[in-house]
């Protein structure tokens, strides 16, 4: 028997690391090619992993909640080959392709790869009838180090580097961490738990340092007391302290990015949505159906955008300083779609193609990808023009952070009835606020005015044209 470990694949966009949902296999378990053996939370979505290989689970190397590294072991499969590495009780650890390396693979691989070549989530399993001459073949030889040789005082068992620098980073001494993985393995909630309660001594007497791993701890000093307990800076209690991973890292980095770099100004006007929502209804009761309140309003706004396409561009910073306002040619709608998981904006690629019916469709199928984990990283990037239908929230209004590196942003707020001048007489009205938050670099205020003027407009006389457009 021969045991082969798989290292955990570049997911696409360069993404280094993913966050262990959940195992979809146990230790001992038989596993098939292409298998789904996990679910990993990358940046941008929820992704299953196969297995490349056939034969039997000999180590999951990591714990649900785990962060993983790219290119670091994921999972060791016993195989039915003899391979000269095995004989000498030794393990090949091989790596999968990047999501860049796949695009561009070109050539027949070796008939003795024994994978099924599919490629699922850009990446492929090797093998079959795939082609890949720019294929990462990582083979490496590591020794299979049984429980008897392990000497009993060394290192801690830590596997994911990130555990290590996290230690490191808070000056903790990891061999003196109790770990509470399987086998005593340290785990990133161990430091994280350490971090969390600074006042409690790191340091433990060397008779527990020598205990087995997976022993429980005894002593007094592991147990937090409630004074470390305590926020050093507020004095309250920490109720729980965890660090970013996944979406919730994602969209912290690109807030933080969008204030740092984009010099905002934000413009609302409220609308009087009264014909729009008759010339819904009717259109439903004539059709059977009709598209959405969102569809709508972001047909107006493309329309608008080809009045002012300064808003449909974004700003780079050249490597000299210099600055490059980027046109774009169509429109690739992006809208902000809440998840369990956060915040996501899926986007309707060729936006400007399609008409509110269309829209309306893609809007739904977007949402539902993101909303079970499923989108895709094309369907969460590439956006051009972004809009946020806060009112979804019951809130009316809010001036939304642009999604970088966009130019602006259209937010739209709750329709609620108010008092409403109409040709002299206050009458009852459906009044929907909207909001624009543009980079100030692309445009001046008279174009964004322009460009929420034109969308409020057509909001309050709309033509049954703009369904076909």
């Amino acid at each position: 028997m021969s045991v082969k470990t798989f290292l955990l694949p570049d997911l696409g966009e360069g993404l280094t690391e993913a966050e262990l949902v959940r195992w979809m296999v146990n230790a001992g378990d038989t596993v098939a090619v292409d298998q789904p053996i996990a679910e990993v939370e990358t940046a941008k979505s929820l992704v299953e992993i196969p297995c490349p290989f056939e034969g039997v689970v000999h180590t999951l190397h990591g714990d649900a909640g785990q962060m993983m590294l790219v290119d670091e072991p994921f999972i060791s499969v016993e195989t039915g080959g003899a391979d000269t590495a095995s004989e000498v009780g030794e393990q090949v650890v091989e790596g999968a392709q990047s999501y860049r390396e796949e695009e561009m693979a070109g050539t027949q691989v070796p008939e003795e790869d024994t994978g099924s070549g599919n490629v699922l989530i850009g990446y492929g399993t090797p093998g079959g009838k795939s082609k890949g001459s720019r294929r990462r073949r990582a083979r490496a030889v590591v020794n299979d180090r049984t429980p008897a040789q392990t000497n009993p005082v060394q290192a801690p068992l830590v596997i994911n580097p990130i555990v290590r620098k996290l230690a490191r980073d808070h000056g903790i001494d990891i061999a003196t961490v109790t770990g509470s993985g399987e086998g005593g393995m340290v785990l990133r909630s161990d430091i994280q738990a350490l971090v969390s309660t600074p006042q409690q001594a790191p340091a433990q007497p060397a008779s527990v340092s020598a205990a087995p791993r997976n022993a429980p701890a005894t002593s007094p000093a592991s147990e937090p007391s409630a004074e470390a307990a305590l926020d050093s800076r507020t004095g309250l209690p920490v109720a729980d302290s965890t660090m970013l991973s996944g979406v919730r890292k994602t969209i912290a980095h690109a807030m933080t990015t969008s204030r740092r770099e984009i010099p905002e100004a934000t413009v609302w006007v409220d609308v009087d949505v009264t014909k729009l929502l008759k010339f819904r209804a009717k259109y439903k009761e004539e059709t059977g159906s009709a598209p959405s309140m969102l569809a709508l309003i972001s047909r107006f706004a493309v329309q608008g955008l080809k009045k002012f396409p300064e808003l449909n561009s974004r700003i780079e910073v050249g490597s000299d300083g210099q600055l490059t306002q980027t046109r774009f040619d169509g429109v690739n709608l992006g809208f902000a779609a809440q998840t369990e998981r956060g915040l996501v904006v899926p986007n309707v690629r060729g936006a400007h193609q399609l008409n509110a019916e269309e829209l309306s469709a893609e809007f739904a199928r977007l949402a539902a990808l993101a909303r079970d984990g499923k989108a895709q990283v094309a369907d969460l990037s590439g956006s051009t023009f972004t809009i946020n239908n806060y009112g979804v929230f019951n809130v009316d209004g809010s001036a939304a952070i642009i999604n970088y590196p966009e130019a602006a942003i259209l937010g739209i707020g709750r329709v609620v009835q108010r008092p409403w001048v109409v040709n002299g007489k206050i009458k009852v009205r459906s009044i929907c606020e909207l909001t624009l938050s543009f980079d100030h670099r692309v445009c001046d205020g008279g174009t964004a005015a322009g460009f929420l003027r034109f969308v409020a407009d057509a909001m309050t006389n709309p033509k049954r044209l703009i369904v076909t457009l």
